[in-house]
């Protein structure tokens, strides 16, 4: 089985943490990055291969992991030498990808069996198949519903489900036809273009243990849970 994950982004939103490290290398408890754990986690799993999409500090990223051999994994890498947005980064790479594979973000903590996503998505018949993760969104507004410029109902600060992408997708290699490689694309472009064409994503409903570390409060949150999750997230790894 093989694993693409996204590790080129800038972490902006994870400042001053990502100065002068890559967001995936941000250590999580006292002796791991992100990174080692997702690829540990990977390795666990069954995954033989992996290839790392790099942009920003990449060079960090390739001597940290190295080949992969210290995880059992043979582990490539893709450089972009321009933001590709999400789905990109796969274009440049299609030629040398499996039919079928696994693609994540390299900064999220989860317990999400992606043997069982990516078997899920092959023996389907759809060309992308989400982890979705059920949240509770708190609006802080009184929510108005007009009709013909009345108001005819109101709501004081609201809370909704709703079910997000986790970041983590199995794709077909054939999903990517079409696409001029070398041009940016994003996970959004790709959804609405699939759900233009009739060929819907199928959804992988999951309720475990996930985080997407993308502010300094799910930094600090992360490096406070790690200690009781650990066992959780490095089972068997």
């Amino acid at each position: 089985m093989h694993a693409v994950i996204l590790a080129g982004g800038k972490g902006v939103r994870l400042r001053p943490y990502t100065t002068a490290l890559p967001k995936p290398l941000v250590p999580i408890g006292d002796q791991h990055a992100i990174l080692e754990i997702v690829l540990r986690q990977l390795a666990c799993a069954g995954f033989t291969s992996c290839t790392l999409a790099i942009g920003h500090l990449g060079q960090i990223i390739r001597a940290y992991v190295g080949n992969g051999s210290r995880w059992g994994m043979d582990i490539d890498y893709s450089a972009e030498e321009s933001p590709l947005g999400t789905i990109g980064p796969l274009l440049t790479m299609r030629d040398r990808l499996p039919e079928s594979f696994l693609v994540m973000n390299g900064d999220i903590l989860t317990d999400l069996d992606y043997a069982d996503l990516l078997r899920r998505h092959t023996e389907g018949d759809a060309p992308l198949t989400i982890a979705t993760y059920s949240r509770k969104v708190h609006i802080d507004f009184g929510v108005l519903t007009t009709d013909a410029g009345k108001v005819v109902a109101f709501s004081e600060k609201p809370s909704m489900d709703c079910r997000v992408s986790m970041g983590v997708y199995g794709i077909s290699r054939s999903t990517l036809d079409g696409y001029t490689p070398g041009l940016p694309l994003g996970f959004d472009e790709l959804i609405l273009d699939l759900l233009k064409s009739g060929d819907a994503p199928h959804a992988y409903e999951f309720d475990g243990y996930w985080l997407d570390i993308g502010r300094p409060d799910d930094y600090d949150r992360a490096n406070a849970e790690f200690t009781t999750h650990q066992a959780l997230l490095l089972k068997g790894a």
